[in-house]
């Protein structure tokens, strides 16, 4: 596990431009460094050792030097992998995990990533055939950016790194922001860094001669098997989680557990019988969920380390979470990451986390929503659309509002994951300079397409996983872990495991009671029932509360009115946000905080303490 970056071609001071990019992302491996550079490349690495603690270092080379890699991640089946690599004649020199990769695309190329199990970002320079290789995992668990800048390619697993590339010129990507503003992360895969771009999962690419080429080499496909019963697929689902939750407790170091309240989290701790689980809540009655994470972790025989977050403590690491993050990320629960995160990495070096259930077996919310629209979305759309216009002139207190308004909406209008902010015509309000490019049913459009024969929970889930999941979930799980140099690891967003979760039917993931009903069966092999049904929450943070205090509506008002703000919002308008969510007039929490966020982002990035 590690972070690198580099770029290829040869300038004058190479190797000290290298060494301040990875000086960078010391905190995504903090162990040891290393660096190959030649007439062709510059590649840099930084080490947190998880695996071959003493032969895993990189930059890492096969036998004859012409095949070099670095690598970030871990590769659940690299033992099988090496078995059949030394049997058509591969010699190995260490038992790392890194060395199955070169040898792998030596003998494979491209489809090695067939064969691939785990979490993966990596460079592979073929020193041969001048070229540079590299890839993402089938889910995006680990990042790579990249930008082309004067015919050379610059990478690495931050944008901090390639911020400190000479020839890059900083800049705020507008479109970007205006994006953001609809889904509170950022989508677009040009990022929020002009120039600089992520690469997308399940994509690989090859740079040579001066040119990009980018494909998607694996892509999630749902096909709900109709003729399995109940049993059956809980057997399934079992045994491909004891199998995925074995591979990831693999390494030379101690492994933890997250254990937040909700299913996921406990299923993991519950079967991975380690020795310690790490828990954070804040020092509010309904936001606190350390009692029951003691609780369990005493039931399941595991020592549970927690950490009470105080209000303040929350307010003065938000600007460092942001820079952290390289992209601001409005959802409010990256703060208590960085906090479960801090407190696991003084113990344990890995941790294992629930991130991916609700996903693959249907387990938001909001999936129950087509059961739950069903007597308004039954009736000619002239009519929802109808209810809709008289939805919005009531007052936001109103029972059944939201209800009426979302029901005058196509899943395709209403539905862009777990969040949504601004429409288009909010954002245009509070812009100062809006661009008007890429309304979000552009966005999504593409992937509706490709599931437009399947059921809307289905639809529903195949957007999480190109959105949400991307873009929210998996972000905040790599920085905020690797800010404290921790590896985290992700047993539900296996390849195996989604091979299980493609073919739940639907009645056996969403029903009208409850969601991720067949996981929640086989979780109750481990778990007490309370546990097992229990409803998802998310990480719950009190943000609406704070906004209605004077000390933090203050603050907030401070930023609204500052420089950053005028530079790309209309002040009145977010300002009258602020004022109507304290009077009590609206529930405007979630989009005072999408607004706020950016803004200490970019006083992180582009303020007076960046330049």
């Amino acid at each position: 596990m590690c972070g690198f970056c580099g770029f290829t071609g040869n300038l004058v001071k190479s190797e000290e431009i290298l060494t301040g990019m990875m000086n960078k992302i010391i905190h995504r491996g903090p162990d040891s460094e290393g660096k190959f550079i030649s007439d062709d490349i510059a590649m840099g690495f930084r080490r947190l050792s998880i695996i071959d603690l003493d032969h895993g270092s990189q930059p890492m080379s096969n036998e004859t030097d012409n095949i070099v890699i670095t690598f970030n991640g871990e590769i659940y089946n690299h033992q099988e992998l090496r078995e059949d690599l030394i049997a058509k004649g591969h010699v190995f020199k260490n038992n790392s995990d890194t060395e199955v990769l070169i040898h792998s695309y030596e003998e494979y190329g491209e489809k090695m990533l067939d064969n691939l199990r785990g979490m993966f970002a990596f460079v592979i320079w073929d020193s041969k055939n001048k070229t540079l290789f590299g890839a993402r995992d089938f889910f995006g668990i680990k990042p790579f950016y990249y930008a082309e800048i004067d015919g050379q390619l610059v990478y690495g697993s931050e944008i901090k790194s390639i911020l400190e590339y000479p020839g890059y010129k900083k800049a705020v990507n507008k479109v970007a922001l205006e994006n953001y503003l609809t889904f509170q992360y950022s989508v677009l895969e040009e990022t929020f860094f002009k120039g600089i771009y992520k690469l997308m999962p399940s994509h690989c690419f090859t740079f040579k001669d001066g040119k990009m080429d980018i494909k998607r080499y694996w892509e999630p496909v749902f096909e709900a098997d109709e003729s399995k019963n109940l049993d059956d697929l809980v057997d399934e689902i079992d045994n491909a989680m004891q199998d995925s939750i074995k591979k990831h407790k693999i390494s030379d170091v101690e492994v933890g557990s997250f254990l937040s309240s909700g299913v996921d989290s406990s299923y993991v701790a519950a079967c991975f019988k380690g020795d310690k689980t790490f828990t954070v809540g804040f020092d509010y009655e309904k936001y606190n969920e350390i009692d029951y994470a003691k609780a369990l972790s005493k039931k399941i025989g595991i020592d549970n380390y927690s950490k009470l977050i105080t209000t303040d403590e929350y307010w003065d690491t938000i600007s460092k979470v942001q820079y952290h993050m390289d992209e601001p990320l409005a959802d409010p629960s990256a703060v208590a990451l960085y906090f479960v995160s801090q407190t696991a990495a003084k113990h344990v070096k890995v941790a294992l986390s629930g991130e991916g259930a609700d996903e693959f077996f249907g387990g938001y919310n909001i999936y129950r929503e087509p059961h739950s629209l069903a007597p308004i979305t039954r009736l000619p759309m002239p009519v929802r659309k109808g209810l809709g216009k008289v939805a919005k002139a009531i007052p936001f207190k109103v029972k059944g509002k939201n209800y009426l308004i979302r029901g005058s909406k196509t899943l395709q209008e209403r539905f862009i994951g777990n969040a949504f902010m601004f429409n288009e015509e909010e954002r245009e309000k509070i812009l100062k300079n809006p661009t008007g490019k890429y309304p979000h049913t552009q966005l999504t459009k593409p992937f509706y397409d490709k599931v437009k024969d399947k059921d809307e929970v289905t639809q529903m889930q195949y957007i999480d996983i190109h959105f949400w999941l991307i873009g929210d979930i998996l972000l905040k799980a790599d920085k905020m872990s690797m800010a404290h140099s921790l590896e985290v690891r992700v047993p539900f967003l296996d390849k195996e495991v989604f091979n299980v979760a493609r073919t739940v039917p639907v009645k056996y993931r969403v029903t009208k009671e409850n969601t991720k009903y067949a996981m929640r069966m086989a979780a109750h092999r481990y778990l007490p029932d309370m546990v097992a049904e229990k409803k998802k929450l998310g990480f719950p943070v009190p943000i609406r509360i704070w906004l209605k205090e004077d000390k933090y509506y203050n603050k907030v008002k401070k930023a609204f009115t500052g420089t950053a703000a005028r530079e790309f919002f209309n002040v009145d308008e977010i300002v009258k946000l602020l004022d109507e969510h304290k009077a009590g007039k609206a529930d405007n929490s979630r989009k005072i905080w999408t607004i706020f966020v950016f803004i200490l982002w970019h006083k992180e990035y582009f303020g007076k303490k960046a330049a």
